[in-house]
């Protein structure tokens, strides 16, 4: 089944704001540059057919077309609807399935993204890959991907589910250790510093600290 991976990314100025007590400005919009490159490294050795990233801001259209990845414009308009115009495109292009992964996973391991593209579902169906407290959301793979609306947010890994089964669509839950770090606080960077030696780039931002 083809399979579009879809990367809603804000502004580097604007995101993680909640590293900002920790990190001057500069390394964290360094931090969240790294980031996103090592988690587009790490897709172009996956089986996704095309990558794309949803973005208003030049730095990360520049850093995606640098990694073979298209870029859709949108209006900043939020994490959710970034994903809807990502959706809208799969659908125009009548690819079968929708990857919805984050910017700011980049211990992101290609072999896992491979296993949660292989693992057997039915269609339509939804696996939601779950962040490491449980509760979150941190990958949807969305087959056709349109099964449901993605709500991203506290709580979704639940929301994720009851959607799927008020739509009647098979859903479950794929616990994916490299995708189950997002990082969006001072303990996740400790986290990563202390479980992953994958994403290159962020660690050589993080050795700057």
């Amino acid at each position: 089944m083809r399979t579009l991976a879809i990367l809603p990314v804000k502004a580097f100025s604007q995101a993680k704001q909640r590293l900002r007590k920790g990190l001057p400005d500069a390394i964290r919009e360094a931090l969240v540059e790294a980031m996103l490159a090592d988690v587009l490294g790490a897709l172009r050795l996956t089986s996704v057919d095309r990558v794309l990233v949803v973005t208003a801001a030049e730095a990360p259209r520049r850093i995606a077309l640098a990694h073979g990845a298209r870029v859709l414009g949108d209006e900043e308009a939020g994490h959710n609807p970034a994903v809807a115009l990502g959706i809208g495109q799969a659908l125009s292009e009548g690819f079968d399935r929708a990857l919805l992964v984050p910017g700011d996973c980049p211990a992101l391991d290609p072999t896992e993204v491979d296993e949660l593209l292989a693992h057997p579902a039915p269609a339509p169906s939804v696996l939601v890959v779950p962040d490491r407290h449980g509760t979150g959301t941190n990958a949807l793979l969305l087959t056709p991907p349109d099964s449901i609306p993605p709500s991203f947010g506290p709580g979704s890994c639940e929301r994720h589910l009851a959607l799927a089964q008020a739509r009647g669509v098979a859903a479950e839950v794929v616990r994916l250790p490299s995708l189950a770090l997002d990082i969006d606080t001072p303990e996740d960077l400790e986290a990563l510093a202390g479980s992953s030696t994958r994403g290159q780039r962020t660690h050589g931002i993080l050795a700057r600290c």
